[in-house]
């Protein structure tokens, strides 16, 4: 399960981590005169937002390390790139966001003169007079054209009796009758055009309100802020989506990859604790007598022997076979060995670092002797190179070797650590040292 959550994590960050790359490519692009030049400035954009998302790697292994000089660098460098990306991101989210709400607006307005067309198109179609169809009252003029009268007034322009006068009135209220047909004809088919235009409006949003998020924002802060304005809304937004960019894409992946860092270190719990019980285990379960060492002097020489002798400064040891423990004994080895692993933690089974098995195999606890710091650092270097092992930095070992126990002075304008020796210095000084003998007198 851990790691189906940490997958996830990472890629939630690594979508955020694209989208305000892209962003910063896009504003980067911008700033290029020629289309060369934005290329560069988008490349250079896109890979400072990455790097952004690179450095709390960086900044806090350097302050688990205490290099405190590569965590202020990590830092600067941390806060140049996330204000450069912070105001491509505003500017890309600025653009967006003005850029769809006049759009929405412009809508918005369209659909408020449509409605006001249409209205006025209805109030114009109610002036005109009652008539009759159109197609009726064209077939009734076509009639009428066909009749004498239309002829003898010469389609009533000379009118020479009263039946031509009478005639020729009723073509003239006809044609009057024609007009009002015909521009209620062009009003509906006006009407028609209005009404398709405004249902197919009526299917977008934000036809009342250009910004509908930011209005009822507006409103429900105006309750707390009652001078607060929409604009400010509006700006409060495009920097709350700037935030979340540039926060998410800059911590998503130092958040989604302590996911397994963390399940890492509970793990490695129980096994330093199943390590400690085995070893416990063991101490008792086959106790160990270690002989002991027992001088065996020469006999002395008679009172009157007068002869010297050499005796050499070894003497030899003889070996006491080991005693073997009663099952008494045993159980009471067990009782001190468990009371001891309950009083005080067991050692670590193997050295923690480099600095610590450097420690182990070339240093030794001398009273009396001091090693300089660039000596102790210098024979570190050399017992790496022997174990094929990478050195840490002098400021990292320094810390490390500090972390021993051993005493450090500075004596003479030099770090000396006090009561220790090198053993290659130990082994350098007994082959250059010439044996020496005893001589004891009777």
């Amino acid at each position: 399960m851990r790691h189906v959550l940490g997958v996830l994590g990472v890629l939630a960050a690594g979508v955020l981590l694209a989208v305000s790359a892209a962003m910063n490519w896009r504003f980067g692009f911008s700033l290029g005169r020629t289309e060369l030049d934005g290329q560069i400035y988008g490349a250079a954009s896109a890979a400072a937002d990455c790097l952004k998302a690179l450095i709390p790697f960086f900044f806090f292994a350097a302050v688990r390390n205490r290099i405190w000089s590569q965590a202020a660098a990590s830092a600067l460098v941390w806060v140049v790139v996330t204000t450069y990306s912070m105001t491509s991101a505003l500017g890309h989210a600025a653009l967006n966001r003005f850029d769809s709400t006049g759009h929405r607006a412009q809508e918005a307005q369209s659909y408020q003169d449509l409605r006001t067309e249409l209205k006025r198109a209805e109030e114009q179609a109610g002036w005109i007079p009652q008539h009759r169809p159109y197609e009726a009252v064209q077939s009734e003029i076509d009639g009428l054209k066909m009749q004498k009268a239309w002829k003898w007034s010469n389609g009533c322009k000379d009118v020479n009796s009263k039946t031509e006068r009478s005639f020729c009135q009723k073509l003239t209220g006809l044609d009057a009758e024609l007009a009002s047909a015909s521009a209620a004809k062009t009003a509906d088919v006006r009407m028609s055009e209005l009404r398709s235009k405004i249902d197919a409006a009526a299917g977008t949003p934000a036809l009342s309100e250009a910004d509908p998020q930011a209005k009822v924002l507006t409103e429900l802060a105006s309750a707390f802020f009652p001078n607060i304005k929409i604009e400010n809304v509006q700006m409060a937004l495009t920097l709350f989506v700037a935030l979340l960019l540039e926060i998410g894409s800059g911590f998503g992946m130092y958040v989604a990859f302590s996911q397994w860092r963390l399940y890492d270190r509970q793990s490695a719990a129980p096994n330093l604790a199943r390590a400690e019980e085995s070893t416990a285990a063991a101490a008792v379960a086959a106790p160990v007598l270690t002989p002991i060492a027992v001088e065996k002097s020469k006999p002395r020489s008679g009172a009157n022997d007068n002869r010297s002798i050499e005796i050499p400064l070894e003497r030899e040891v003889v070996q006491v076979p080991a005693i073997e423990a009663r099952p008494a004994e045993v159980h009471q080895v067990e009782q001190k060995v468990v009371e001891t692993r309950v009083a005080a933690p067991v050692a670590r089974l193997a050295p923690e670092n480099n600095t610590e098995r450097f420690y182990k195999e070339n240093v030794e606890v001398r009273d009396g002797s001091s090693v300089t710091a660039t000596e102790l650092y210098e024979d570190y270097c050399s017992w790496c190179d022997t174990k094929n092992k990478e050195p840490a930095a002098l400021p990292s070992f320094a810390r490390e070797f500090a972390e021993l126990g051993v005493k450090k002075e500075k004596v003479a304008g030099r770090v000396r650590y006090i009561g220790i020796a090198l053993k290659s210095d130990m082994a350098l000084e007994e082959a250059t040292k010439s044996p020496t003998f005893g001589t004891v007198a009777a």
